[in-house]
């Protein structure tokens, strides 16, 4: 007898019932991730809108609620088993838009400007290498690797440069000299994201360690310096994540010199 016939014996239709349920729960985990990434790039469209306002101190924070609905989309579908093709690209789109266009976009109104080709050839050179550095990482993830470091700076962390430098100085530049030493915020950035200096990744960060309770106060100790001083513990992240590979080779070369 077919389940599937509404004049079927009432446990055959339970079955039926308790089949689509479970079907439409699928479809609910593989949309979950993709609410986050749309998330992410709204976050990208809202910091260039403000930007073009001339709202700096609004716009740069929509830069870190990108990143970390990006860090959430990608744990969640690992999580729930929801990865698919569709929301790896979905994904890549959504961060060329946050993690590329918009710090460019960001970075030019508020310092650019003033140098006028200079200015937006650098924003350029920025979303170019943003846009490389995505594509490697995704033929990097397919062929496999190792998973505890990243080759190149990534994205978001790039990103989190001129956002964390804008958030904390939000005052606009329209001197041409003053302007000058923010082309290193787009130049820096987009060369360590082509570059092959590895940085840590924090994607293989055990969530059943051995010490939780380790864990959940250095969280909630975060919380407090960032709820205190936002501007400035964001910046200093920022820029301690730029050099920490730099700081890890002086140290490895300082310790094979001692041995």
């Amino acid at each position: 007898m077919d389940p599937w016939n509404e004049e079927s014996p009432p446990n055959l239709r339970f079955l039926r019932r308790g089949a689509e349920g479970r079907q439409r729960f699928r479809r609910g985990v593989y949309l979950l991730p993709s609410l986050f990434t749309l998330g992410n790039m709204f976050c990208g469209y809202a910091c260039v809108v403000y930007a073009l306002r001339g709202d700096y101190g609004t716009a740069a924070p929509f830069i870190g609620f990108a990143i970390v609905l990006d860090m959430l989309d990608g744990r969640i579908a690992r999580l729930t088993g929801s990865a698919s093709a569709f929301g790896l690209e979905f994904d890549s789109l959504a961060d060329v838009i946050s993690f590329g266009i918009a710090p460019a976009i960001l970075v030019f109104a508020w310092g650019l400007a003033p140098l006028g080709r200079i200015g937006w050839a650098a924003g350029f050179l920025y979303l170019t290498g943003a846009a490389m550095r995505l594509a490697r990482f995704n033929i990097q993830s397919a062929s496999g690797g190792d998973k505890r470091y990243f080759v190149g700076l990534p994205s978001p962390a790039a990103a989190a440069l001129p956002a964390a430098t804008v958030f904390a100085f939000p005052l606009g530049i329209t001197d041409y000299r003053q302007a000058l030493p923010t082309l290193a915020l787009m130049i820096v950035p987009a060369l360590l994201m082509v570059s092959t200096v590895r940085f840590r990744s924090f994607k293989q960060i055990d969530l059943q360690a051995r010490r939780p309770y380790t864990i959940l106060f250095l969280f909630a100790l975060a919380l407090v310096l960032i709820t205190v001083h936002p501007r400035y513990v964001l910046l200093a992240a920022a820029y301690a994540y730029l050099v920490s590979p730099f700081v890890g080779m002086l140290s490895a070369r300082i310790k094979k010199r001692r041995s």
